[in-house]
């Protein structure tokens, strides 16, 4: 048998083996533990070290992938899997991965890929429409909310800055460019700037109000200094969903500061832009059409298996000034404008994957009534923690609860008995405290296996952070997290 060029027959044999070990693998994934009990060192010892001379049976490496990979894996597609902002995925998204590797599709140009061009092209005008944004708006996929939101500054910064930026580079621009973004903030914003010569010391952080959007206040003061000390703003950052608790930073109040100002707006959705399916959320994205680009994430709230990050523009053309490059090799020839399309004029990349099979087979096989109805479902169990958390006595909330994100932290009895009355220095000291015990019982959930969370810092203060986004989730899965936390926590107490 020629392993590169198998037959059908053989083909089929190997699909057969793959897919049993999917079906076993997502049907039994609430019963596997969310985080394995194992060390590098063990995976290591499982792994055959050596560059083979020699292939194997297809079913050994199907063997290795169900006895290693999978048991030594975190389980995201678990329902109790809380930690970051992290999907399940989905069986229909990773049969068409299977199947856009099949084609091996090169999505540069229309040229290199009629048909998948033509589907990125139609589940971007998809994912317009769920988002309520310009219907004349361009767009693209890429790898992730970090690549979307790295090229809206780079467009960003081509749109308001001197035209011979693009040439010369950042030196010379004689004025430092200033972006704007709350604390809240995802680093990615930092890291950008930081790649494209703005720098991260150019990145103002405007503070938050009590429910940590961004304080509109503070973004005009700090513009206003600027301006006045000679700097060049050029950018404000709105969030629709912050990484840390959800907040949702009003967009019509900060589209009027961009507006006054003359700044490009780009939002990052990366996290709650599919909310927009949500009925409950559709109020939050009033003002999202003002914004210059926007940054999502089909596969957070699409469901959808890594990797897959979208970014829309708002005017074509700006983009288009910022990323369009002649080289003879790519040059389009005898071809009407329509076919003539290319998205590396749009994006960094050349090379792209078919990462719009995915969407497409998602939205069109799945439909957006069902999509929506599980997104408010995982809206509501994060509100039921809530309730559940206000009602206890051992836990409070530490942030209020916009999206699908919940901020919490145990306190037992005994720290609230000495809390009340304390003063100030001792609140400190007791903060710092319980700050120590809720960092070691998350470690101690995590390592138990039944329910992950991760972490967040919010005023100060050590917060047990989770988010829901998982359609397998129930809200009897947010009492199972209590009571896991409950059960590790007097695990705890019983070990001093």
């Amino acid at each position: 048998m020629d392993f590169l060029d198998p037959s059908a027959d053989e083909i089929r044999r190997w699909g057969n083996a793959a897919i049993e070990v999917m079906a076993n693998y997502l049907g039994s994934i609430r019963e596997q533990r969310v985080y394995p009990s194992t060390t590098a060192r063990e995976i290591r010892a499982r792994l055959e070290r050596e560059l083979p001379d020699e292939g194997v049976d297809f079913e050994q490496l199907v063997e290795s992938f169900r006895d290693t990979v999978v048991t030594m894996s975190r389980h995201n597609g678990h329902p109790r899997m809380f930690g970051y902002v992290q999907a399940p995925g989905t069986a229909i998204g990773a049969l068409a991965d299977l199947l856009a590797s099949t084609l091996n599709a090169n999505l540069t140009a229309w040229r290199s890929a009629p048909a998948a061009v033509e589907v990125e092209r139609l589940t971007i005008d998809w994912i317009k429409q769920i988002l309520g944004f310009d219907e004349h708006a361009a767009g693209l996929l890429v790898s992730g909310g970090s690549m979307a939101n790295m090229a809206a500054l780079a467009a960003a910064r081509r749109a308001k800055a001197p035209e011979n930026l693009m040439n010369k580079g950042a030196g010379s621009i004689v004025k430092p460019m200033r972006v704007y973004a709350s604390e809240e903030t995802h680093y990615s914003i930092e890291k950008g700037a930081a790649l494209l010569g703005i720098g991260r010391d150019n990145v103002r952080k405007v503070r938050v109000d009590s429910r940590y959007k961004i304080d509109t206040n503070d973004l005009v003061a700090k513009i206003t200094e600027d301006v006045e000390a000679g700097h060049l703003p050029f950018c404000v950052v709105a969030n629709a969903g912050t990484v840390m608790t959800g907040a949702f930073d009003p967009l019509t109040e900060v589209s009027a500061v961009a507006k006054r100002f003359n700044l490009w707006m780009h939002v990052d959705a990366c996290y709650g832009g599919f909310a927009a399916l949500a009925q409950p959320a559709r109020p939050l994205f009033d003002g999202i059409r003002q914004a210059d680009s926007v940054a999502l994430d089909p596969h957070k709230w699409l469901y959808l298996p890594v990797d897959c990050g979208c970014l829309l523009y708002r005017d074509a053309q700006k983009a288009r000034a910022t990323f369009a490059h002649d080289a003879d090799y790519t040059r389009v020839i005898a071809q009407n404008a329509d076919e003539a399309f290319a998205f590396w004029d749009y994006g960094p990349e050349l090379s792209r994957r078919f990462r719009a099979l995915k969407v497409w087979m998602m939205l069109k096989g799945v439909g957006v009534r069902a999509l929506g109805e599980a997104i408010e479902k995982d809206l509501a169990c994060a509100r039921h923690l809530e309730r559940l958390v206000k009602a206890s006595e051992d836990f409070e909330m530490l942030a209020p609860v916009e999206l699908s994100i919940f901020c919490f932290r145990h306190v037992p009895q005994r720290f609230k008995n000495a809390l009340s009355g304390a003063d100030d220095s001792r609140r400190r000291s007791i903060d710092e405290e319980l700050d120590a015990l809720n960092e070691r019982l998350l470690i101690e959930l995590q390592r138990d296996g039944s329910s992950y969370l991760s972490n967040a810092r919010l005023g100060g203060r050590f917060s047990l952070r989770g988010c829901v986004m998982n359609y397998r989730t129930t809200p009897r899965d947010m009492e199972v997290l209590l009571d896991d936390l409950r059960r590790v926590a007097a695990r705890m107490e019983m070990r001093k």
